[in-house]
């Protein structure tokens, strides 16, 4: 075939000029033989085919797919990758301002089956954002959200009602890394994702007494009902790591919890003024509280009249040798009650479970059941005092004297124990209904040479090594089935995940 010339016989009259301009441009002034044409109009057509396809497989390379499930109490009908909004997982740049876009824009499918916003992975650097209603924020195995450092990125806002006060200062408190308020069914988790709050530069400036404001938490929700966070770890909180408040209907699940143990109030898990939580499957090394059960401080607790009660802990692990497996209190003037702990283990940790409240403090401690500790190298296995002060100004009420009782302890191990237990009632207001069973606590080398001590407190025991104070008398071996762990389930338990599979293109 001869190439053409303007003297061909042929002229291509039909040019797609809208698809292909340049070639027609050049095509209009030139004649083709008649055999040229047919093959000629496919010329452009194959290369237009031959760039699309090349541009379509640098896009491919450029772009990632990821497939995962996950079960959760609610799958999401929308999801989309922080990439999607600008978001660079370089651990430099901040991607504060492309989380609070996409969750705005995703805001629109609340009512439309949710959404979902996935996290691949990368270091994902960011300042405090806010979650929305049927929502999920999912992280890689391999994604990593770094708690910005710029205090800019951490707006401020009130001290809690029921505490009247920041815990660190009187003025309010940095917002939590991932916050939420007045929300229904929310969800933070992942394939193990990375939250690592950074807490160093917040830590140093709380030991030099130079914080306006109350630290920031890792993930906080308030006045929220069907939460979960699950399958994360979390690490270096500024403050406490988990924090749902005034809330309802919480699952916390399979959270791996880690500061250093020095570090300054790293509460792992805080159920404050909540109902109906279940914690399970949870591993916390902490400079505090494994698990911290809360209800409001003092007067401001009291007035506020919420309580923590109908909270399960199971299948929990805990390291922290200056602070208790289980805390009760101290905040807990809104009131604690039945609360049920199993399978729990403790290792150098201070002790085992601990009731923490004091005059002024109001409220109740009641019908709490733990079974089937085990405790080694401890200080205390069980402590409880009813001076332990710190409150939040000097307007509380001193004629406002908490109610402990109904609290029920069985099969129970310990072994390297400095001393058994601590149990320290408030003269005129006794803590009453202690129960301890089938309860065998092996003395370090150094113990104590008193291994119990007991004041202002009433109760009984049974098979209890070694032998108890004589405020808590030995009722002998027919009753060391006491202590009964309720066998009817809280509403918690009876909440049905969904296994949720997705697909997510992300550049």
């Amino acid at each position: 075939m001869k190439p053409p010339t303007t003297n061909s016989r042929a002229n291509i009259s039909q040019c797609p000029r809208r698809r292909f301009p340049r070639w027609c441009s050049v095509a209009s002034k030139t004649t083709f033989p008649k055999e040229f044409v047919t093959v000629t109009k496919l010329v452009p057509l194959l290369i237009v085919v031959a760039l699309l396809s090349q541009r379509g497989a640098e896009s491919r390379k450029a772009r990632r797919l990821d497939s995962f499930e996950y079960n959760a109490i609610s799958c999401r009908a929308h999801s989309a990758s922080i990439t999607d909004f600008g978001g660079v997982g370089d651990g430099k740049t901040s991607n504060t301002k492309a989380f609070k876009d996409a969750i705005n824009q995703l805001s629109q499918y609340s009512s439309d089956g949710g959404a979902q916003l996935y996290v691949p992975a990368g270091k994902w650097l960011t300042g405090s954002f806010n979650l929305i209603s049927h929502f999920t924020l999912y992280l890689h195995k391999d994604a990593f959200l770094l708690a910005s450092q710029d205090l800019n990125e951490w707006p401020v806002i009130k001290p809690l009602p029921s505490y009247g006060r920041g815990r660190d200062a009187a003025a309010g408190r940095y917002t939590s890394l991932i916050f939420g308020t007045n929300l229904t069914d929310v969800i933070v988790t992942g394939d193990n994702g990375t939250i690592d709050g950074q807490g160093a530069l917040w830590w140093q400036q709380f030991h030099k007494g130079k914080l306006k404001y109350t630290r920031p938490y890792l993930i906080e929700f308030m006045y929220t009902d069907n939460i979960q966070i699950s399958s994360l770890t979390l690490l270096n909180s500024p403050s406490w790591n988990v924090h749902p408040v005034y809330s309802s209907n919480i699952l916390v699940q399979g959270i791996t919890i880690i500061a250093p143990v020095t570090s300054p109030n790293t509460d792992g898990i805080n159920p404050d003024s909540c109902t109906n939580t279940r914690i399970e499957d949870c591993y916390i090394v902490s400079g505090d509280d494994c698990v911290a059960v809360k209800s409001g401080w003092d007067e401001y607790g009291i007035a506020y009249g919420m309580p923590t009660k109908q909270l399960v802990i199971r299948r929990l692990t805990c390291i922290s040798p200056y602070s208790a497996t289980i805390a009760l209190g101290s905040e807990m003037s809104g009131g604690i009650q039945d609360v049920r702990a199993e399978d729990i283990k403790a290792i150098n940790t201070e002790s085992g479970v601990r009731i923490k409240t004091a005059v002024g403090r109001g409220g109740y401690v009641k019908d709490i059941y733990v079974r089937g500790m085990t405790m080694h190298t401890m200080k205390w296995a069980f402590w409880m005092t009813g001076n332990y002060g710190s409150h939040a100004d000097n307007h509380y009420d001193p004629k406002a004297l908490p109610v402990i009782q109904g609290i029920n302890y069985r099969d129970i191990v310990a072994d390297n124990v400095s001393m058994a237990a601590r149990l320290e009632g408030i003269s005129g207001d006794p803590f009453t209904g202690i129960c301890i069973a089938n309860a065998t606590i092996g003395m370090a080398a150094k113990h104590k040479k008193v291994p119990w001590t007991c004041a202002d407190i009433g109760g009984m025991t049974s098979g209890v090594t070694p032998p108890p104070c004589e405020l808590l008398p030995d009722q002998g071996p027919e009753k060391i089935r006491a202590c009964d762990f309720p066998t009817e389930s809280l509403p918690i338990d009876m909440v049905e995940m969904k296994k949720c599979t997705y697909r997510i293109n992300y550049l």
